[in-house]
């Protein structure tokens, strides 16, 4: 099964599958939905606020009906599961994404990291590591953070 995994996900991201437009825009769908996976998971505590924020950034960032949300939400989920490195994913970010969705991408994980909140520090580390992947300057990142914690209602400051 992890083979199959791997074989449809190199295939999403692949160069080859880069130049036609609905297999890029599954590459960069995924990847996305499996970052914010992986936030919502960094703090070991399973969230339904983070789950359903999740859901909610998805289907809006792309559009998505509930039939193709859930799949890439399951889509992720499994990825998730058997990834060893984010680098694959955010490459594809990187490459891909212009800057200001890049920003974008940032913020959505914020938001999954404050749904409950509370900022785990394992949280804040993944974010922080992602923005590094995908080349988004610290005081970008500080100014993503800072306007969605004062976005979030009950949310502290600090």
């Amino acid at each position: 099964m992890l083979k199959a995994l791997t074989e449809i996900f190199d295939t999403a991201l692949s160069k080859k599958a880069a130049d036609i437009p609905e297999s890029r825009e599954h590459g960069i769908q995924l990847a996305t939905a499996l970052l914010l996976v992986e936030v919502a998971r960094a703090d070991y505590e399973t969230d339904l606020t983070e789950d359903e924020q999740i859901v909610a950034l998805l289907r809006t960032t792309f559009a998505l009906d509930d039939e193709e949300l859930a799949l890439l939400v399951e889509d992720a989920r499994a990825e998730s599961d058997y990834a060893a490195s984010l680098q694959a994913f955010t490459r594809t970010l990187h490459e891909q994404l212009s800057v200001t969705e890049k920003h974008r991408v940032i913020e959505m994980l914020w938001r999954v990291a404050f749904a409950d909140l509370h900022l785990d520090k394992h949280e804040d580390h993944l974010v922080r590591k992602v923005a590094g992947l995908l080349y988004v300057s610290h005081g970008d990142l500080i100014r993503i953070r800072n306007k969605v914690r004062q976005s979030v209602p009950g949310m502290l400051a600090g």
